[in-house]
């Protein structure tokens, strides 16, 4: 049975088969690009659940949830006023409506830590990253095969860029820890389904060894839930839906910091 990531997954290999940059020549390039802000540092930094803050124009369930012509600089200074420790910035144009160029203004907007969240398929996309001005790029384990994870895990770590390394249930945990992952997001969305299961992150997060940085992703709407994922071990939650769909993105993020703090 298939999953809603497998055409989107798809769809970015082929365009990274079509791309004949060279991987070296992108190295060099990022190494050159100012140093990357500490990530998943951020997120254990200070008292509380840290909340990063997702920049999300579309979903490919719900259609458009940003405002017509927000611009990415102005959401991501909000976020940062509200309280958020990183912001996450979806750059995938055909399903999510992102860009790099929203990557581009949110950095030059804030200072805070970055992620570049994309669906990264090749060494390409991980030097991107960087070169965007991000501080950490996602990898979905149920997106990667062979020993892409480990690959591009090494690859991110000779760019000083932090990993947020998804899974979903337990043994793609077990594919992350095997692959020396130390940042780890739980995404409680069904990969057949597309719902929600709130029970998911609770259950995963027992599995994730001590030391390691927790992160639950997808469907946290508000205070409540927040304060169960705090309470349940997560470092951080990862939320865009509900902020960018919000009349003040400062006071929906600010409301999940104060319900943790």
């Amino acid at each position: 049975m298939g999953t809603y990531l497998d055409p989107i997954v798809a769809a970015h290999r082929a365009g990274a088969a079509g791309d004949y940059r060279k991987l070296d020549k992108l190295i060099d390039a990022a190494l050159d690009t100012p140093a990357p802000v500490p990530f998943a540092a951020a997120l254990r930094e200070g008292e509380g659940l840290a909340v990063i803050a997702e920049i999300k124009r579309r979903s490919p369930s719900k259609g458009e949830l940003a405002p017509a012509g927000v611009a990415a600089g102005k959401l991501a200074e909000a976020y940062a006023d509200g309280g958020a420790r990183a912001i996450s910035v979806l750059t995938d144009e055909e399903h999510f409506g992102g860009s790099a160029v929203d990557l581009v203004e949110a950095r030059s907007a804030v200072g805070l830590p970055i992620l570049r969240k994309d669906f990264t398929v090749s060494g390409r996309d991980v030097c991107d990253a960087r070169l965007m001005g991000a501080d950490a790029v996602l990898l979905i384990v149920a997106a990667l095969v062979g020993g892409e994870l480990e690959g591009f895990l090494q690859l991110a770590g000779e760019l000083s860029l932090d990993a947020l390394v998804e899974v979903h249930d337990e043994d793609e945990l077990e594919r992350a820890l095997g692959a020396g992952a130390t940042l780890i997001g739980v995404n409680q969305r069904d990969l057949q389904t597309f719902e929600v299961d709130a029970e998911r992150a609770m259950r995963v997060a027992k599995e994730i060894p001590e030391g390691l940085t927790k992160v639950a992703e997808s469907g946290i709407k508000g205070p409540e839930q927040a304060l169960r994922l705090f309470e349940g071990g997560y470092h951080a939650i990862l939320v865009g839906e509900s902020l960018v769909t919000s009349h003040d993105p400062a006071a929906a993020v600010n409301a999940l910091v104060s319900a943790c703090s």
